[in-house]
């Protein structure tokens, strides 16, 4: 069992978590390759047997880098399986409960793969972050290794 982390990030704070989320697996026995949004060449399904994407939450949604990342996952990855998280400010998500409408770009990764008929493992992970460019609210590094190893415990 392989897999890949990519996230995109823009102060830090998103590659933190996706590091936490790759150490988290490592640790529990998996095999994963971390990226960078930008630094992904290809990204074959013969490769990797799971994915686990991650963008900050801008505007609502993923980042226009990661919006432009997720066409390079092709027909090859249909019935594989997936993990999405972002990194968002306290006030995103509560504008999403009162308005009963998404303001996540993990929730919109996860809706984009599962159109392209993948499975998701997990609820998405959204990490808080405060202001635009951070910190991380205390614990949730910890709590991105959490996701791992639940994550890891699927996939075995």
């Amino acid at each position: 069992m392989k897999g890949i982390v990519v996230y995109d990030s823009s102060y830090g704070n998103t590659r933190a978590i996706g590091e936490a989320i790759a150490e988290g697996l490592k640790a529990s026995g998996v095999e994963v390759d971390l990226f960078y949004v930008k630094d992904v060449k290809k990204l074959s399904a013969k490769d990797y047997d799971f994915l686990v994407l991650g963008s900050p939450t801008k505007f609502g949604t993923m980042s226009f880098t990661f919006k432009r990342f997720l066409g390079k996952v092709k027909d090859d990855w249909v019935n594989k399986t997936f993990a999405a998280f972002d990194t968002e400010n306290p006030e995103n998500i509560e504008r999403s409960q009162a308005e009963n409408k998404e303001w996540s770009a993990a929730e919109k990764i996860a809706e984009k793969l599962k159109e392209k008929k993948m499975n998701q493992m997990l609820p998405v992970l959204k990490a808080v972050v405060f202001g635009q460019k951070g910190p991380l609210k205390e614990g949730e590094i910890q709590r991105a290794k959490a996701y791992a190893k639940e994550l890891a415990a699927k996939l075995k």
